[in-house]
């Protein structure tokens, strides 16, 4: 299960402390009034820059009791602002606390304020531990959510249609390399050979197989959201990493790479190389290969820096 620490320990620097208000909610239940579920402040006071600068982070029980409380986002995106440097592009705040937005959700996992350049990503509910309980299907994450099979019985789901379970069901690793070899790879066929080549997520993956899922997981959320923070709006041109997403289950089935629109926004925007950039990112997915995201995309990246060595680019006059 995802972490439910004590509401003191927020991974953040030492200057920035959190403070429990005196109000301390407790939830009752059982004839005899016994209380099950950790006593949870009503209002965190967070420290941003200096011992007189306080931020009241509004806390809640989570709905669904998958976690002890939740931290309201908007809070942290107002204290994220606080502690943005003046020499900073963005500030990214990384909380293991489940959050939610307003009283109507029941969670959140990341926002951006991209015009402020702040965004908030909580980890908790990515989380593989709590994939059964939200019906998150491991093996048909990206690379392996182009499957035909598997996004028709999505479609029929979504349209009240029968669905072939055995089209969710687990991928044949063995006949996926299979037919890959017998094709010349485009980027997308080499992410699915790097895909199938590792241990199915579906039964008994390794420890570290499931830690490299979770932070997979993160990572993308983290790299969409500090997409905002570039000015880049939810793409609706091609498969992309700035995509939005209307649930946590369609969340994994998302890439991890920008479509060329948005890429050579970031490109504009940061002054990089295309082939530069995509080798730093090999260096961190390649420390990281035992992911099924992290070796899939190193897989595409090497793929797609081939093709654009091999690509003739037109004379400039």
């Amino acid at each position: 299960m995802p972490s439910t620490r004590g509401t003191n320990d927020l991974l953040l620097p030492n200057e920035y402390q959190i403070r429990a208000d005196s109000r301390i909610r407790t939830q009752q239940r059982g004839a005899k009034g016994k209380s099950t579920a950790p006593q949870v402040p009503d209002t965190l006071w967070l420290n941003t820059k200096s011992k007189d600068s306080l931020i009241g982070i509004r806390s809640r029980a989570t709905p669904k009791e998958d976690f002890s409380h939740q931290l309201n986002l908007n809070d942290l995106l107002d204290a994220a602002i606080e502690m943005l440097p003046d020499d900073a592009y963005a500030l990214l705040m990384l909380v293991e606390h489940d959050i939610y937005e307003d009283e109507d959700d029941e969670f959140a996992c990341g926002r951006a304020y991209g015009g402020s350049r702040i965004a908030v990503v909580s980890s908790a509910r990515y989380n593989p531990g709590l994939d059964a309980k939200q019906n998150i299907e491991r093996e048909h994450a990206w690379p392996a959510s182009h499957c035909n099979d598997y996004m028709t019985s999505c479609c029929n789901d979504f349209d009240g249609m029968d669905v072939d379970e055995e089209a969710r069901g687990n991928i044949d690793h063995e006949v996926l390399l299979e037919t890959l070899k017998m094709k010349k790879k485009t980027p997308i066929e080499a992410a699915l050979a790097a895909h199938a080549g590792l241990p199915a997520l579906s039964s008994s993956p390794s420890a570290l197989a499931l830690y490299d899922l979770w932070l997979g997981r993160v990572c993308r959320t983290a790299a969409h959201e500090l997409g905002h923070c570039f000015g880049i709006g939810h793409c609706a041109y091609y498969a992309c990493s700035m995509q939005g997403t209307a649930s946590i289950v369609e969340d994994s089935r998302q890439p991890p790479y920008l479509c060329p629109i948005d890429l050579e926004k970031v490109i504009s925007a940061t002054g990089t190389d295309i082939v530069e950039r995509y080798k730093v990112l090999l260096e961190f997915c390649d420390r990281h290969a035992e992911g099924h995201l992290f070796a899939a995309y190193a897989a595409w990246m090497r793929s797609r820096i081939k093709n654009l060595d091999d690509q003739e680019w037109p004379e400039v006059v």
